[in-house]
């Protein structure tokens, strides 16, 4: 039900094959997020035409609204979306980070989760506030952001809700740490989410579904003696596959740095997912190092304030509300096949963002999506024939 094949190498970037028991995923793949069982402002209809492989939605969002027995209830996530292609979860990790410790320094999704990314003044832009999580041997306490309620998620009970929701590969609970938290507390985090890791596959181990892949989690933050000591301590449990997660580091080069600490200590034979990056830089990046998967939520977060990949642009981007866009006739990106492109102005675009009509972001997020698929497709192939190093001088080449 569940294989991972490698197909071809380039250096240690790999191309290979998941299957899974609702298809099978061509890696490396970018992960389109779904937190809450939809990619904001597309329909699985158009996530197909797109060219997207698989979406990974939250367990913690999703226990919170519309609950897991009532997705349970009605078939299943892949039911209840109406979406039948690869499906994951992640576990709430992430949430202890964001609605903890992200809250307590200020940084996280609204700011980047990369402190080197500080106004002039050296201050994150996220607001601070007071944490909604309390974290301890048993697990984590969540006081809703919804309504207030409690809710404790044990590694076990996160296991029991991602076995309702019946995702093809679910991520064990684990504590997402701050780039801003230090040694002390990052060891301290680790050692808990490995102990966490040995409870959950054993509570994953001992129910009767095998239609389901479990990854582990690499945490240690941005310190190389606890990345490698957290790498060879879940590689060692014999899970389906791995996650890097957790504070990545003060910069893309940190990031990078706990890639190569981390990766060369996983199994070659099983697939590796890394939480949280996918900007066109980081893609090649991480594929380059190793990388199988990876998810982000940034290209249609992008799209909704009208930040549009193109692959002739500063950062590989522009942003439609700029006045030289007004007359421009041109679509988006004019090697990009998507439907937006193919029958959509930058003008166009432009005008509906102006308009604030909800159609301008769905097709900003139709031709985000696309745009990185086709990518990963080229990406794959130039691997295959190995040259993944002459796509990325093409695409890096000076404008």
């Amino acid at each position: 039900m569940f294989s991972f094949d490698l197909l071809a190498k380039e250096g240690e970037a790999r191309a290979g094959k998941l299957v899974t028991p609702h298809g099978t995923i061509e890696t490396p793949s970018f992960v389109a997020v779904g937190t809450q069982a939809t990619v904001k402002a597309l329909s699985t209809e158009d996530l197909r035409k797109v060219g997207n492989q698989v979406i990974i939605t939250n367990a913690y969002h999703l226990h919170l609204q519309p609950g897991e027995d009532l997705i349970e209830s009605v078939g299943g996530l892949h039911r209840f979306m109406g979406w039948q292609g690869p499906l994951m979860t992640d576990s709430g990790g992430f949430q202890i980070f964001s609605l903890g410790a992200g809250k307590k320094h200020g940084v996280g999704k609204i700011a980047s989760i990369f402190p080197e990314k500080a106004d002039r003044g050296g201050h994150l832009s996220s607001k601070k506030g007071k944490p909604l999580v309390r974290v301890n041997e048993d697990g984590v306490e969540f006081i809703s952001h919804l309504d207030g309620s409690p809710h404790l998620f044990t590694p076990e009970r996160v296991i029991e809700i991602e076995r309702k929701l019946g995702a093809d590969i679910i991520l064990v609970l684990d504590e997402c740490t701050s780039p801003l938290h230090d040694y002390h507390y990052t060891r301290a985090a680790m050692e808990r989410t490995h102990r966490w890791a040995v409870r959950a596959l054993t509570e994953f181990q001992s129910t009767s579904i095998n239609s389901q892949a479990l990854l582990g989690i690499v945490q240690g933050g941005a310190y190389r003696d606890l990345r490698q000591q957290s790498a060879g301590f879940i590689a060692d449990k014999g899970f389906d596959g791995y996650a890097i997660g957790g504070s990545l580091g003060r910069s893309k080069e940190e990031m990078h740095l706990v890639l190569e600490w981390t990766i060369p200590l996983l199994p070659q034979d099983k697939p590796r997912h890394l939480l949280g990056i996918g900007e066109i830089d980081d893609i090649f990046e991480v594929v380059k190092r190793g990388i199988d998967l990876f998810d982000c939520a940034a290209p249609t977060r992008m799209a909704r304030t009208g930040t549009l990949f193109v692959k002739k642009g500063q950062r590989f981007r522009i942003h439609i509300l700029n006045a030289r866009f007004r007359d421009d006739p041109r679509p988006i990106d004019e090697g990009c096949n998507c439907y937006t492109c193919c029958n959509y102005s930058r003008a166009y675009l432009r005008h509906l963002f102006v308009a604030k009509e909800l159609s301008g972001i769905r097709l900003a997020s139709i031709h985000n999506l696309y745009f990185l698929e086709s990518l990963m497709r080229r990406i794959r192939t130039a691997i295959t024939k190995r040259r993944l190093a002459e796509l990325r001088r093409e695409w890096f080449r000076p404008i």
